[in-house]
């Protein structure tokens, strides 16, 4: 327990973007056999986009942020009542629920999520955040792990949270564009000249992951090119939000 809570503690120290922290918390799930996970933190305005990191099938993770399933997912209104970590699944917690809400947990099942252990976390921004650590079926020795280590878990999940919003709650502005660090970053070098792979040598990341981020900022930044993505760089006042 304390090697894996001290690896997750480094990697999570060196995470610059939401691709090394769903790596981070993906080594942390994978020591303890844990199939599946996901953070997801909503703010109060109802406009920002949820934040969501999970190793979830991601044809499940798609439908659900693109029907707005937070906005009546049960798991979520619990977290928002509750200050301890708490069970879910078929048997545990599910009277009252609506049709459409069943639905949901239906739709989950499908994918493989059948029940968990979610842990509400403390946003005092106003909005609401939970880590929940699935399993595709109610398994007796999951739900006795999930109890036995629930207090290790929770805490797991608090440093990732406080990581998570220390980190990503902001970001670098292109032409009024938000990007994230790690792509500001390789769009940085990339306006000096470096290629994908001299970056992933800079940063310690792969050819591919640098890659990645610089089509992601492109795609943000609405250009085809780097070569665009570089020039709006260079004539906009890049600013931190």
């Amino acid at each position: 327990m304390q090697l894996v809570f001290e690896t997750l503690l480094e990697q999570l120290s060196l995470s610059v973007d939401e691709v090394d922290f769903h790596n981070a918390l993906a080594n942390a799930a994978g020591a303890f056999d844990i199939p599946a996970f996901a953070y997801l933190s909503l703010v109060s305005d109802r406009v920002t986009k949820p934040r969501l990191i999970s190793n979830y099938h991601s044809g499940w993770a798609s439908h659900y942020l693109r029907h707005q399933y937070e906005r009546i997912d049960p798991v979520i209104q619990w977290a928002r009542c509750s200050e301890c970590p708490f069970q879910w699944g078929p048997g545990l917690g599910h009277a009252g629920i609506s049709t459409r809400q069943q639905q949901l947990f239906d739709e989950a099942a499908e994918f493989g999520i059948c029940c968990g252990l979610t842990i509400p976390l403390v946003d005092r921004r106003g909005g609401v955040a939970a880590m929940t650590f699935a399993a595709d079926r109610l398994d007796p020795t999951f739900m006795r792990f999930a109890e036995q280590y629930e207090q290790a878990l929770e805490i797991m999940a608090m440093c990732f949270h406080i990581s998570v919003r220390r980190k990503l709650s902001g970001g670098l502005a292109v032409d009024g564009v938000s990007l994230t660090p790690r792509e500001y970053e390789c769009l940085q070098w990339t306006a000096k000249g470096k290629s994908a792979w001299e970056i992933g040598c800079i940063l310690g990341i792969k050819e591919r992951t640098a890659a990645f981020h610089l089509d992601n900022a492109k795609k943000k930044l609405g250009v085809r090119t780097k070569n665009q993505a570089v020039t709006l760089l260079a004539t906009s006042r890049s600013s931190i939000l």
